[in-house]
């Protein structure tokens, strides 16, 4: 279902000849709270059990497919004006993302998972694309990427960071030493580190344009 839903979305995007908003709105309105409850469900799991410990596991393979769907659900909020709760989810609930990655939840997925973060610090409506300015101006986004700002700061003053694999084999982020057992010649994953780097950058940035106080920014 969750595989379904992506690639009707995705297909819908890629489709000229079709009014997108309408057809958008009319496929995930009657969705909206079912794949909220969705979202809260499949992202408290408890990702430690064993059903995670293989990347090619069906509880792993049904997770990838739901990260499929959320990417398609950030590319569609361009089309619709006043974005739906399913399309905002990510932003104004992205702890739950941040707890995933920094689980024991098999290295594919937080790999995935980062990457659509990233997706997220440089989304841009099409106002403010079209605009070319620096900031965002849509109310709505400006809301979604302050709340999604605010939780990445708050695990980043934490030891959040420090429990991120940068490769699938050995070393974390701010260390290169391999773990027991491993071998230390992998080397660290430079798309994480800096899908990683970014996400903190832009999160950092969004928050000190949008402070109101100096001591807010400092």
């Amino acid at each position: 279902c969750l595989w379904t839903l992506a690639a009707i979305l995705k297909e819908t995007l890629k489709d000229a000849f079709v009014p997108r908003a309408g057809v958008l709105k009319k496929l995930l309105a009657p969705l909206d709270a079912v794949l909220e409850g969705f979202y809260n469900a499949i992202l408290l799991h408890h990702f430690d059990s064993h059903h995670y410990t293989s990347p090619y596991s069906e509880a792993t393979n049904n997770l990838i497919s739901f990260i499929d769907l959320l990417e398609a659900l950030l590319a569609s909020r361009t089309e619709l004006e006043l974005p739906l709760r399913c399309q905002r989810i990510l932003f104004l609930k992205v702890s739950y993302v941040l707890n995933v990655i920094s689980s024991s939840i098999p290295y594919v997925i937080k790999k995935k998972f980062i990457l659509l973060l990233k997706k997220c610090v440089l989304y841009k409506s099409r106002e403010d694309a079209k605009s070319g300015s620096l900031f965002l101006e849509t109310p709505s986004l400006c809301e979604d990427m302050l709340a999604l700002s605010n939780a990445v700061l708050q695990v980043m003053n934490l030891t959040w960071l420090n429990q991120i694999p940068l490769s699938g084999k050995s070393s974390s982020f701010g260390s290169s030493e391999a773990a027991p057992g491993q071998d230390s010649r992998g080397g660290s994953d430079q798309t994480v580190l800096r899908a990683l780097s970014l996400v903190v950058l832009k999160a950092l940035e969004f928050k000190i344009h949008n402070s109101a106080t100096e001591a807010e920014i400092k």
